[in-house]
């Protein structure tokens, strides 16, 4: 974060010394309870109150791989009351796709938390053991394997249809509201594979999990192979952070931006985040906002290419 902005942070103890008054601050959260993105939001609750010195809620606004909850945020008062947790590829890549209910100026992001790679999971019973057994079963049998996802866009979803693409093969999506849901279907048998995250692997003996689609091995997961290892070139993230209507203040963004980063540096949480295997990657709102551009356009190449809502 540059001193700028530090600068800028502190300031605005003058300029909206109210903020924040003795009224909740609500935080959106656009997937199901029980998600990634749910627990690392209740998990930073209470640090977050303690650093703002004010009540934080958590409100979960599920569906439409997030569109919901980043629609009413852009619609919200920019007064510093309202803010949401963010997930890309699904804050993009839904633009690409479709019209959305937002302009993508109505949002402004504000501190990216976590960087948490896709991988594949199948059940413990699956007769697949590697990413390899699973593709060459999908060729067998074009369409008959199934993958939860945690809706259309999200990056378990874009990691399907790359995957499709890459190793030449078919299978079929079964969108749900978060990652808990598609859990909850791979563990009942109700599909053949589920995409989830390296956060969500915490108990992983409730399934088999094929590949970490991450550049290489994560410290979360030593002994998973990368799909890249596997022979298969795929990378996929999910960023999650945090994003306030973008009329809101700048004293006020910076401040929430600086609050999140001491979160991050609390040991306290660090011990917590490290127990929910959360890939810690903070990024201040300017530097996240400026890596979106080239993600929009990967996503905008993969679209062109491979067209995933017909």
């Amino acid at each position: 974060m540059s001193a700028a902005f530090l600068a800028l942070a502190m300031s605005s103890l003058n300029a909206h010394a109210a903020w924040p008054e003795d009224r909740p601050i609500e935080f959106l959260v656009a997937y199901a309870p029980g998600g990634s993105t749910d627990v690392m939001a209740r998990t930073m609750q209470p640090y977050l109150e303690k650093r703002l010195g004010a009540k934080v809620v958590i409100v979960n606004r599920p569906g439409a791989a997030g569109e919901i909850a980043y629609t009413a945020l852009s619609k919200a008062r920019p007064d510093g009351y309202t803010f949401a947790f963010i997930n890309t590829p699904g804050f993009l890549s839904t633009r690409v796709q479709r019209k959305v209910g937002y302009a993508a100026d109505s949002i402004r992001p504000v501190a990216r938390i976590v960087d948490d790679p896709t991988v594949l999971a199948v059940p413990n019973d699956s007769p697949y053991k590697t990413l390899n057994d699973f593709i060459q079963a999908a060729k067998a049998a074009p369409g008959k394997l199934s993958v939860g996802t945690s809706g259309v866009g999200t990056d378990d979803h874009l990691m399907m249809v790359q995957l499709d693409q890459l190793a030449g093969i078919e299978l079929t999506h079964v969108p749900f509201g978060g990652a808990s849901e598609s859990s909850t279907a791979l563990m009942g048998g109700h599909i053949s594979a589920a995409g989830q995250n390296i956060s969500e692997l915490s108990d992983d003996s409730k399934y088999r999990v094929l590949a970490q689609f991450s550049a290489e091995r994560m410290p979360q997961e030593p002994d998973l192979p990368t799909a890249k290892e596997q022979g298969v070139d795929l990378v996929m993230t999910s960023e999650r952070g945090i994003a306030a209507p973008a009329k809101v203040p700048v004293e006020i963004a910076a401040r929430m931006s600086v609050a999140v980063k001491e979160v991050l540096e609390d040991p306290a949480f660090l011990k917590q985040a490290k127990d929910l295997s959360l890939p810690i990657a903070y990024l201040s709102g300017e530097d996240w906002a400026a890596q979106m551009p080239a993600q929009t356009e990967r996503f905008q190449q993969l679209w062109s290419a491979s067209p995933w809502v017909k």
